[in-house]
């Protein structure tokens, strides 16, 4: 009995420390990994050679390998307002916001130190660059071109980190309150000399199309009764009391003849 009490003692502490190093050791050498993770392996401070692994479940050796984790989820940054100065002189407040994922995460970890702030600062830098070389017009009617060339400079400098920038948008643009005010006063001398050309225009097309019923009227006299008559039924039309009594102008043509040979 005390042999058997021994022995019981004995395993019992056995399993006691198993069950304490598992505890401790479990963790550290069982790793679950989401569909975005993935995760770079470090052995004895050497990168794995199989690079990164996940997702799913991943083992490793406790106190030998160290995992980092890296998400491969798009990421959203938002670049902070920058004061700059247009290539025609105007001051203005502009900022962006920047959208990328990881491609690469192993060039992430070993490449860069922290690739998020890295890719923020070149965002910041490279917008200030484009909109000091762009002119007002251009930033603020074609901010799509600019949009384009923000994400191809930013992608082309991230590209050797593992950083793919998929889209950069340029959010807001701040202009002085002065130039608020010349541009609007702009725009409303615009509206005038639209509105202007649009009622010469309108003149023009009324006076040639009366010239052209001139000289209809001129070819065909009885077009000019035909108004004539039309007038009147219009005016007749109307609750009021004046009468017209229509006169052919012929009856007026022997006075008209007489009146002529005696000024002759």
């Amino acid at each position: 009995m005390d042999i058997l009490s021994a022995l019981t003692a004995k395993l019992s502490g056995w399993v006691l420390a198993l069950i304490i190093l598992a505890i401790f050791v479990l963790p550290q050498a069982v790793k679950i990994l989401r569909e975005y993770e993935r995760g770079v392996i470090f052995r004895l401070g050497k990168l794995h050679k199989r690079g990164a692994k996940g997702p799913g479940l991943i083992f490793l050796i406790p106190f030998i390998d160290r995992m980092v984790k890296v998400d491969l989820r798009v990421v959203t940054i938002d670049v902070a307002k920058q004061e700059v100065m247009t290539r025609d002189n105007v001051p203005v407040t502009v900022d962006a916001v920047v959208y990328f994922r990881i491609i690469d995460p192993v060039s992430s970890v070993v490449k860069v130190e922290n690739y998020w702030k890295a890719t923020s600062l070149i965002a910041q830098t490279t917008l200030r660059s484009v909109v000091g070389q762009a002119e007002l017009d251009e930033l603020l009617s074609h901010r799509d071109k600019i949009n384009q060339k923000l994400q191809e400079i930013i992608d082309r400098q991230t590209d050797p980190w593992g950083v793919k920038v998929t889209a950069v948008e340029v959010k807001d643009v701040v202009l002085p309150d002065g130039m608020k005010r010349a541009m609007a006063k702009q725009a409303e001398a615009e509206r005038e000399r639209r509105a202007k050309i649009v009622n010469a225009e309108g003149e023009f097309q009324a006076a040639e199309k009366m010239v052209q019923a001139a000289q209809m009227i001129a070819r065909e006299p009885i077009a000019l009764q035909l108004r004539f008559l039309q007038t009147m039924r219009e005016i007749s039309a109307e609750h009021n009391t004046t009468t017209f009594l229509p006169v052919p102008i012929d009856l007026f043509g022997p006075f008209l003849k007489k009146s002529d040979s005696a000024q002759k």
